[in-house]
């Protein structure tokens, strides 16, 4: 799987050791899902969060557009700026919860809508390169 990060940071493989091997499964799931469909996505756990975010390489920081966020129950699939994403499916949880963040959570078991996923990163990537103004 591609990655590009700093050699100094935690590797997601670290972060995912504590969880059962079935979050463990989804959440690599996951993580080949943002990358095959935002293949420039750059990809570096969040100690302080315990999660494993998605930077474009935009901007002098580049961009946080998306997150797999495990915890002991599920594991999500996040996005920072869900509020301004096209969501047809209506799938994404968070409102009334979070002001912006948007996200999709999965339990050990659950099928992967593989699909609606990949858009829904689609959708974030793109939604995460509009100036302020055009959100």
């Amino acid at each position: 799987m591609p990655s590009s990060r700093p050699l100094d940071t935690i590797p997601p493989e670290a972060l995912m050791a504590d969880f059962p091997p079935p979050h463990r499964a989804l959440a690599q799931r996951l993580r080949e899902l943002v990358t095959d469909a935002v293949p420039e996505a750059i990809e570096r756990v969040r100690p302080g969060w315990r999660l494993i975010g998605y930077d474009l390489p935009a901007r002098r920081r580049g961009v946080f557009f998306a997150w797999i966020w495990p915890e002991p129950e599920h594991v999500h699939l996040g996005f920072p700026r869900g509020i301004d994403m096209e969501d047809p499916a209506g799938a994404m949880r968070g409102d009334g919860i979070t002001k912006l963040a948007r996200w999709l959570t999965y339990s050990p078991g659950d099928a992967i809508d593989e699909a609606l996923a990949t858009s829904l990163v689609v959708e974030a990537a793109r939604v995460a390169m509009l100036p302020r103004f055009g959100r």
